[in-house]
């Protein structure tokens, strides 16, 4: 077995451990809504699934990979990103308004815009010419500097608007 391969077994045995541990929190849920957990819990399950295909042999080439312009792209990887990251996202975005109305722009906009972040990504991984590849990673990093700039502006706006006994728990 391959370090790589081993590294990824691990991976899926600690995401099955995370899962079950929202599960676990899930039935006494202490104020938070049990939608909130189910997303806490499908995020290592689909995320695990995911590093799960890389790890099984199938043919030549290892499921969940594939080469591209001499190198292994590990598409599994972009699967589990444009899933879970989004969903980080909204995790992070509803903690941040627990407590006043949730800003559904806002929260679809840093979502949307994660997703933009992963498919460049992917058509960078893909892309066999080299200023393609480039321009596509480029974007990639504007989009997820847009990620950032919405969490520590309006998203961290809006977690101060938390009533102050809360706000220790919440971004900035």
């Amino acid at each position: 077995m391959a370090w790589q391969s081993l590294f990824h077994s691990i991976y899926v045995i600690a995401m099955a451990i995370g899962a079950a541990y929202f599960i676990l929190l899930s039935r006494n849920p202490r104020g938070v809504p049990k939608y909130e957990y189910f997303v806490a819990a499908f995020i290592p399950i689909w995320s695990g699934l995911a590093y799960l295909s890389m790890t099984l042999p199938h043919g030549e080439l290892e499921q969940g990979k594939i080469e591209v312009a001499g190198q292994i792209a590990h598409y599994a990887r972009y699967l589990d990103w444009i899933v879970t990251t989004p969903l980080l996202l909204l995790a992070l975005a509803w903690t941040a308004m627990h407590y006043i109305a949730k800003d559904w722009t806002l929260i679809g906009s840093l979502m949307g815009t994660q997703v933009i972040v992963v498919v460049s990504g992917l058509i960078a991984d893909l892309s066999e010419v080299g200023w393609v590849r480039f321009l596509w990673y480029s974007i990639g990093v504007v989009a997820f500097l847009v990620v950032l700039g919405m969490i520590w502006g309006p998203l961290r706006s809006k977690s101060k608007e938390q009533e102050p006994p809360w706000r220790v728990f919440l971004i900035g």
